[in-house]
């Protein structure tokens, strides 16, 4: 009967240790799920206010030191250093870790190309997609991108590439009407939507995929034999 009796004694023991494991166990999840970050998620307008930029640039924090005259870090440019939609822009594109996947029909912002580009010498992986019309106007960062080492490919001009949308990381989606240009970030009535939320984001990674498969340059048909000899026979003629 003792036996019995130390028996149930253990086995509520050992129940209402379970209990309150799976209790605690419980409370823990639920603080780890509070403490998650809320996904990322804003709309800028433009045209956007000028601001310095170059406290981002440096590593610093987006809308610092507000007014004209000498910003953080001793910046002596007399442009203002507070808030803007290009400072808030320039800001999600700096938090890009490892990857950024461009597809812009216009980039000529030079404030914005710096930032690619600091980004692909961080280590980021990027690629860009474009329209091969505007690729080579005056001011296009185009050019600049691919002499830093940053794969560019262009459409062959069948239709415009007029998509302007930005993945980072693979969660972060940027897009809207904003050509990343200086004409539209001043001027123009733009907006831009900022989004981390896989079900939008995944479609626009898959045309990424998509149009950078079909603007590989091995498909390039104006590299083609016959138009090779072509050129080559123009500017022998034009030699004589």
């Amino acid at each position: 009967m003792v036996g019995r009796r130390r028996w149930l004694w253990a086995a509520g023991l050992w129940a209402a240790g379970l209990a309150l494991a799976l209790a605690a166990e419980a409370l823990v999840g639920r603080w780890r799920r509070g403490r998650r970050r809320a996904p990322r998620r804003g709309v800028l307008f433009f045209p956007s206010q000028v601001t310095c930029t170059e406290t981002l640039l440096r590593g610093g924090g987006a809308g610092a030191g507000p007014g004209p005259g000498p910003g953080p870090g001793g910046c002596p440019c007399r442009l203002a250093h507070g808030d803007s939609a290009l400072s808030r822009l320039m800001a999600y594109l700096l938090s890009a870790r490892s990857s950024l996947e461009l597809c812009l029909f216009a980039f000529s912002s030079p404030q914005l190309g710096r930032a690619v580009q600091l980004l692909h010498q961080r280590g980021v992986r990027v690629r860009v997609v474009t329209d091969c019309d505007y690729m080579a106007l005056n001011g296009s960062q185009i050019g600049r991108l691919r002499k830093a080492g940053i794969q560019v490919r262009h459409d062959q001009d069948v239709g415009y590439m007029h998509h302007k949308f930005a993945v980072i990381d693979k969660k972060l989606l940027i897009t809207g009407s904003l050509n990343w240009t200086t004409q539209a970030i001043q001027n123009n009535r733009e907006n831009v939507l900022i989004l981390e939320d896989e079900e939008y984001v995944k479609p626009f990674l898959e045309e990424f995929e998509r149009i950078w498969e079909e603007y590989n340059p091995a498909n390039y048909t104006f590299f083609s034999q016959e138009k090779s000899r072509e050129t080559a026979q123009r500017q022998l003629r034009g030699r004589k």
